[in-house]
């Protein structure tokens, strides 16, 4: 479990995150939702340690990553999984070299025991036969996949994906979220997802949070999500043109209750 308390956020003058508070739950695939702007990118850098918070507490098993000294915060980096949003793989190296990466860095295991957990996740991803390609010579769907047994490689406790869909056609990021879903179930992994697709939340979202201008405005799941009397959230659900009709008749349904 990771437990967020009152983080803000200041840059400048600037407050990105204006005192956020959620309990991301372990087993479950947590959603941080929000328009470009939110603070969402804000508070997943504030999560894993890419930025301090201003104030607040970030509580990993409720243990708080703020006040650890660098040791500290070492063994718990150790247990974080990442998937970023361009895969960020290295392009000199091939599918199973990407995918060993953190265990050359962070292991002393030897070659052998690399290659079979690296051949273990990649069976896992269905990237079997891929070891010796390089990320050109895949589908970008096949690199987000390879960049999901990286981050699983080293059995994580903590899984964090930073728009995982983005670059994907609509067919490939079903996927890509079954195979979060399923790795989040099957090692039972608290894993928190920053997206804007809806695809994602409608399917994914067993614990979502709405960020606007850097204020929580939103908690739920992916069942009362339609059921929302906040505005901002129904703005964002029924954004495109194409749902604008949807959208303004759950505006008319709000100015009923008034």
């Amino acid at each position: 479990m990771i437990e967020v308390k009152d983080v803000r956020k200041v840059f400048g003058t600037q407050e990105v995150l204006k005192g956020i508070s959620a309990v991301f739950e372990t087993g479950k695939n947590n959603l941080i939702i929000g328009k470009s702007g939110s603070g969402k990118t804000v508070l997943l850098k504030c999560i894993v340690g890419l930025l301090t918070p201003t104030d607040g507490h970030v509580l990993f098993d409720e243990k708080d990553y703020v006040a650890m000294n660098i040791d500290q915060k070492n063994e718990i980096r150790r247990e974080l999984g990442m998937l970023f949003q361009g895969g960020a793989l290295f392009d000199s190296l091939t599918v199973e070299q990407n995918v060993r990466f953190p265990l050359d860095m962070f292991t002393h295991m030897p070659l052998s025991e690399k290659r079979d957990r690296v051949n273990e996740v990649l069976k896992r991803v269905n990237l079997v036969n891929a070891n010796h390609k390089f990320p050109s010579q895949i589908s970008g769907g096949m690199q987000k996949r390879t960049g999901i047994a990286r981050a699983i490689v080293m059995n994580p406790k903590y899984l964090f994906c930073d728009e995982p869909n983005s670059g994907l056609d609509p067919q490939t990021s079903i996927v890509v979220d079954e195979l979060i879903m399923e790795i989040t179930q099957e090692y039972n992994i608290t894993t928190i997802t920053n997206t804007h697709d809806m695809n994602s939340v409608i399917a994914n979202g067993d614990k979502i949070i709405f960020l606007h201008e850097g204020n929580k405005h939103w908690e739920g799941d992916k069942y009362s999500l339609f059921e929302s009397d906040n505005k901002e959230l129904i703005d964002f659900i029924f954004a495109s043109d194409f749902l604008k009709e949807a959208r303004d008749a759950r505006f008319n349904k709000l100015k009923n209750k008034v």
